[in-house]
């Protein structure tokens, strides 16, 4: 499969990648296909059914509310998050769906919005969509939702298909050996292999205005996180922090020291997550990078380089982003960024190695140092479970994108301060990473049956 940046850098909703835009999409996708057959008029009646990881913490994630979204012709990359609730309302009170803002059918929740336990054999974000006419069933489609937004139907998945073309690439690679030979070969710096790579699908300049329309994208999300206030939604009574901890930062923003100033950086890094992860949660604009769970991370250490770096430029974004990207491929490649398939290991953990990788790049390290980065920020994940506290993504997710965040800062300053040269390759990391996963008990993959979910429960 051939992987773009914009593949793993997508704008959408939260607050789950791949509990909440997948859906969303897959749903869009049914009704698109209704409608281009012709079938959309004769459709009387919708069913929904939600399996395995979508069943068990699909409420919390919002995972029902996406798809009516979805069938109702909204795409995840241009719905009004704040016109979602009302539309949800509209929904359950008139117990009328509006197919693809066209056709209006009987829609009652609890009937046509079912949650099963059962586990697909294909993946463990599973969703069935069906459409009734009056003369039986119009059509039906079983759809898997893989991680940070992707979705495969029932025939791709048979098939063995991921949901992305084959293209052709100028420099391809599927392991970081691969990517760094190449480097070697050709004198080029990953982010200059991705950016060439990135021309089998849009000319530089386009690639360029895209990438920064996705910071852009970023920048909106921490700025408004950290304006808002009040409780989550969701039950937890989990109260947002970022807005009262950036007028904190503001009113130290005369302190000179070396301490406070190594202090202060390390806050600003920790409320840029906070801001978009908290966005995430009240179901707020955020760019998937590389999952929605994870998705404060990225944005929160290019933030961070931005800010205090002296004589950093937008120009630094792309290269950044790539660099990132880069890496982002060799997990969809070789392992996964589901946290139902192999816990958050695939979330954060691959988000940290990201970012760790991105600042590498951007501070001016060699492909090597930006491979050895991207390994210790993975390294350090290794095992993470994916266990949110009643399948919300809060708690523990917030804090653990601002923990993850720091970490890719350090990974890239342990690697700067090296030659590249270590024992564990990035190979081994996220060959380790899918075994671990594969071996990880499902209660502890995106299910709230296991964990710091059970453990809140308890107590």
């Amino acid at each position: 499969m051939s992987i773009s940046v914009l593949d793993l850098f997508k704008i959408g909703v939260g607050p789950s990648s791949s509990h909440t835009v997948g859906p969303m999409r897959a749903a869009f996708d049914f009704v698109q296909g209704l409608e281009s057959r012709g079938q959309l008029p004769a459709v009387q009646r919708i069913e929904v059914r939600l399996y395995g990881s979508l069943s068990a913490t699909g409420i919390g994630h919002g995972t029902d509310r996406a798809v009516v979204v979805g069938l109702m012709g909204e795409r995840p990359d241009r719905v009004n998050s704040d016109a979602i609730g009302p539309a949800i309302d509209g929904v359950r009170s008139s117990r009328t769906l509006r197919l693809a803002g066209k056709v209006s059918v009987p829609f009652e929740w609890e009937r046509d919005m079912r949650l099963l336990p059962l586990t697909l054999p294909y993946h463990p974000n599973a969703m069935r969509i069906a459409a009734h006419g009056a003369s039986g069933l119009l059509c039906e489609n079983t759809y898997y939702s893989v991680g940070g937004g992707f979705v495969v139907d029932e025939a791709q998945a048979a098939a063995g298909q991921t949901g992305m073309a084959d293209v052709p690439l100028r420099h391809e690679f599927s392991s970081a050996a691969e990517l760094l030979r190449i480097c070697r070969r050709q004198g080029l710096r990953i982010s200059q292999v991705m950016l060439e790579n990135e021309l089998a699908w849009r000319s530089e300049d386009e690639t360029r205005t895209a990438l920064h329309e996705i910071w852009e994208a970023m920048r909106g999300c921490v700025a408004r996180g950290m304006t808002q206030e009040g409780i989550l939604p969701g039950g937890l009574n989990v109260r947002r922090r970022a807005a009262a901890m950036h007028r904190g930062l503001q009113e130290r923003a005369q302190q000179h020291n070396l301490i406070s100033l190594t202090f202060t950086a390390l806050d600003w890094v920790n409320l840029y997550a906070l801001a978009v992860n908290e966005e995430n949660a009240g179901g707020g604009r955020v760019v998937t990078a590389p999952t929605n769970g994870a998705a404060g991370i990225i944005p929160a250490v290019l933030h961070y380089y931005m800010h205090f770096q002296p004589g950093s430029s937008e120009r630094d974004v792309v290269d950044f982003l790539l660099a990132a990207a880069a890496v982002g491929t060799l997990f969809k490649k070789n392992a996964s960024i589901s946290g139902a398939e192999v816990g958050c290991q695939g979330e954060v953990g691959s988000a940290c190695a990201m970012a760790a990788a991105g600042l590498t790049e951007v501070m001016g390290g060699t492909p090597e140092q930006v491979e050895n980065a991207a390994e210790i920020g993975l390294e350090h994940n290794l095992g993470l479970t994916c266990d949110p506290v009643g399948g919300l993504v809060q708690v523990p997710c917030i804090e653990r994108n601002a923990m993850a965040s720091i970490k890719a800062i350090n990974a890239a300053q342990l690697a700067l301060r090296g030659d590249g040269a270590h024992a564990i390759s990035l190979d081994h990391a996220i060959r380790t990473m899918r075994d671990t996963g594969r071996d990880m008990l499902d209660k502890y993959k995106e299910t709230s049956r296991g964990g710091l979910a059970v453990s809140f429960i308890e107590c």
